[in-house]
Parts: C-alpha cells; sequence; structure tokens
C-alpha cells in the first residue's frame, strides 16, 4: 500500500567541458538528457548543466546547475530514494563543504521550482556532516523542504515546511582488513512536517540501522528501519512534496540488497543488484543493472589501485 511496482529503465547522456584556472576554479558547461526505454518521447528531459567549482583543498564549492551526485550520495533513501538521481539529476543551487581527514561538514541550497501560476516555488536547505574517531564514527543528515503557493492562489494551497534528520554512530573496520566495505551504523530519525493552515507539528520518528560489507567484487547492504510512519502528507501531494522514498510510510521496513561488481573502476562501472524488501508481511523482489561510463577519468585508470575480484583466477 506505500509504494506502486514499475520498470525504469533508460539511458542518460551527460557530456561536460570545462575550463581551468590555477587548478582550483574551474567553470563547467553541458546537458544531461534522459532517454527512457520503450517511451514514445525520444527525449524525455534535456537539462542544462552550468556552474562553478572551487576545488582548492580543504573546500569545495559548487554554485549553478551541477550534477546531484557531486553533492548529496551520502544521503540515505530515507531522504532521497534512488529515482530521484534519474529524474532530477541536478542540483539547482550552491554548496559547499569542509573536508579535513575524512571529517567534513557541508551545507546546501537545491531551488527545486520556481514559483509561476501553475507551478509552486519550492527548495531545499540542508546540511550533513561525519566524524571518525577509527574505528568509529558519527554522521549526521539533515534537510528543510519548503512548498509554497503558485503566484495565481485562487484555490487553497496551504503551504508546507517539511524537514527530516537523521543522527547516527558507526563502527568502521574495512581498513587494514580484505574488505572494501565492512561497516555498521544505528541512529534516530525524526520528520518535522506540518502544514502551515493547520499549524501543528507532525513528528514521526523511528530506528534506522546499515550493514554494509563488501569483499573482492560481491557486496551486501541492508537497510532497517522501524518508528512511525513517515511522510505525513504525502497523499495529498506525493512526489511533489517528497522526494524520499515512500515505503518508509511503513512502521517496519527491511530493505537487503547483495550486489555484484562485474568492472569496477573509475572509468567504468557495471554493476547488478538484488533486492529483497520486507515490509507489511510481505516480501517484494527487485532487480536493477546499473552501466556508468566516465569517460574524464580514463587518464586516471593506470594511477588507481587495482580493484581485485573473487574471480580473477578462476579463468
Amino acid at each position: 500500500s506505500v509504494q506502486i511496482p514499475q520498470t525504469m529503465a533508460g539511458v542518460h547522456l551527460a557530456p561536460e567541458l570545462g575550463l581551468n584556472l590555477q587548478n582550483k576554479h574551474r567553470i563547467w558547461l553541458g546537458f544531461d538528457g534522459l532517454h527512457e526505454w520503450g517511451s514514445d518521447e525520444k527525449i524525455r528531459s534535456l537539462d542544462p548543466v552550468l556552474y562553478y567549482e572551487y576545488a582548492g583543498k580543504p573546500f569545495r564549492f559548487y554554485a549553478g546547475a551541477f550534477p546531484r551526485q557531486l553533492a548529496l550520495d551520502k544521503y540515505p533513501r530515507m531522504f532521497f530514494q534512488d529515482s530521484i538521481t534519474n529524474y532530477r539529476p541536478l542540483l539547482n543551487g550552491i554548496f559547499w563543504e569542509l573536508k579535513v581527514n575524512g571529517n567534513y561538514a557541508n551545507v546546501w541550497l537545491d531551488w527545486a521550482s520556481r514559483q509561476t501560476d501553475k507551478r509552486r516555488e519550492a527548495f531545499f536547505m540542508g546540511w550533513s556532516g561525519r566524524y571518525n574517531r577509527k574505528p568509529f564514527y558519527m554522521q549526521h543528515f539533515g534537510y528543510m523542504f519548503h512548498f509554497a503557493k503558485t503566484k495565481g492562489r485562487e484555490k487553497p494551497e496551504p503551504l508546507h515546511d517539511n524537514g527530516l534528520i537523521l543522527t547516527s554512530f558507526g563502527l568502521d573496520l574495512a581498513s587494514g582488513s580484505p574488505f572494501e566495505k565492512l561497516e555498521v551504523n544505528a541512529g534516530w530519525s525524526a520528520g518535522l512536517e506540518r502544514n502551515r493552515e493547520i499549524g501543528v507539528w507532525n513528528t514521526p520518528h523511528g530506528l534506522l540501522s546499515e550493514l554494509k560489507v563488501e569483499y573482492k567484487g560481491l557486496g551486501l547492504f541492508n537497510t532497517y528501519y522501524k518508528g512511525g510512519s513517515q511522510q505525513v502528507f504525502r497523499n495529498d501531494y506525493g512526489a511533489e512534496l517528497y522526494w524520499g522514498d515512500p515505503v518508509y510510510r511503513a512502521k517496519e521496513y527491511d530493505r537487503l540488497d547483495f550486489h555484484i561488481h562485474f568492472i569496477k573502476t573509475g572509468a567504468v562501472r557495471l554493476t547488478f543488484q538484488y533486492s529483497l524488501h520486507l515490509m507489511e508481511r510481505q516480501m517484494y523482489h527487485e532487480q536493477s543493472f546499473y552501466a556508468v561510463f566516465d569517460l574524464d577519468n580514463l587518464k586516471n585508470s593506470k594511477k588507481e589501485k587495482k580493484y581485485s575480484y573473487l574471480w580473477d583466477n578462476w579463468f
């Protein structure tokens, strides 16, 4: 009752050209085009890419329209579901981060919708960070989504303010072990949602835990949630108001991902993933395959550490 089964398949083409000044200041220009397999539309969406990047350590800064994965790739699916990167590949706004010895803190703004007679004004303000004290760490994710009215206001349109935070503590044992990933964390999430017309804050909260294991091409990622039903107003506005995975409306949910990296380099990634979703006393299956080609990293492929696979000596 919380998610509709569907198939999403297609291809993105996202070329960029850059101007590099003093190895710190960069200006990027390009586009991101999506074609969905089986669609009558030749191009499902075509988004212009234009942004400034500052890459002087210990800071990172982006301003403009830039790939979402540059800034928000660490956020759990409770905040942004998998398909957001597919259908909203760009973040329109700014991102600033301070990173020192694996510890980081950042803030960002994503202007999601400009106000018109038909479109509501909408934007995200977010922040996240991580502090490592090996093998332990603490991490935090948060955002506030403002969902305003259209220009015309001919019909009642309550303003919404939706916040979501998660603070968790973890243990990372991958360093010094044969595992690429060996990590577990658990934390507490809390939603802060209100319809300004009603004026009452809804605060669904609960436990969220993660387990990540990866060894020589084989991986496992388990996410477990138990607590209040998130996304209180989803029945009213759906995907306009919520960009997180709608399965978190279930009061108990477990997702178990098994994946195989056939090729994993900076330039090429071929990954198959098989997922089990357990909720509402049912078990659902999901299969996905990702083929990513990053031509910009071809020149660095000889320098990077070689990824070893379990089947290296089988053939």
